[in-house]
Formats: C-alpha cells, structure tokens, sequence
C-alpha cells in the first residue's frame, strides 16, 4: 500500500504562521509551535482592541460634545435628550467634528434645539 506524506502542506502551513509572527520577539518568529501560540493570542488581542476602539471612540465624542456645550450652559445628557425629542438624526460622531470645526454651525444647531 502507498503511503501519502504531508510534508509539502505540513510546511506550507507551518510558513504560513511563521510568516505572520515575523519580527516577534526571541524563538515566537522561529519555532513553529511557540510561533503559533504567539499569533493565536496576537489575533485574539487584535479582535478586542478593534471593539476597545469603537468604545474609546465614542467616549472621546461625548467629551469633546459636552466640554463644547458647557459655552451654552448645557449638559450633554440633556442635548441629547433635546435632539431626540426634535428628531435631529446627527450623531454623535459627526456632532464633535463640527462642535470641534464649526464651532459657529454648532452654535446654530444648539440654539435651534433649545428652542
């Protein structure tokens, strides 16, 4: 009976995860099996940093909207509550930007809301 060796995808698989723990620290970039371990954890890091940054992001937001608010003697809990209410569909991410750009246009929006 023939004997089927897996030499040819054993290595092709083993490069491959080398490659990705290129420029790693010590044996992580060289051994196979510490490499592994290296860039299961990198990619697990990876994926909560990538939702850590949408949270941090949003935080960010919301500080830069209510110290632009305090001008106006306004809370940020309470604009928002007041652009819910008049159904203003800008949020919060694009409310910094012009708070942090247009400070004039984001004037004009808090005074049309407070109304």
């Amino acid at each position: 009976m023939v004997r089927v060796k897996g030499g040819v995808h054993t290595r092709r698989k083993h490069k491959k995860i080398l490659d990705l723990a290129k420029g790693y620290w010590m044996t992580r970039h060289k051994q196979f099996k510490k490499a592994k371990e290296a860039v299961l954890h990198a990619g697990e890091y990876a994926f909560t940093g990538r939702k850590e940054n949408k949270r941090n992001f949003r935080t960010l937001w919301i500080i830069r909207l209510n110290a632009a608010l305090k001008q106006f003697d306004l809370k940020y809990s309470k604009f928002i509550h007041m652009l819910t209410t008049k159904k203003v569909g800008v949020d919060r991410k694009i409310l910094s930007q012009i708070a942090n750009e247009y400070p004039s246009v984001f004037a004009k929006i808090v005074e049309e809301v407070k109304k």
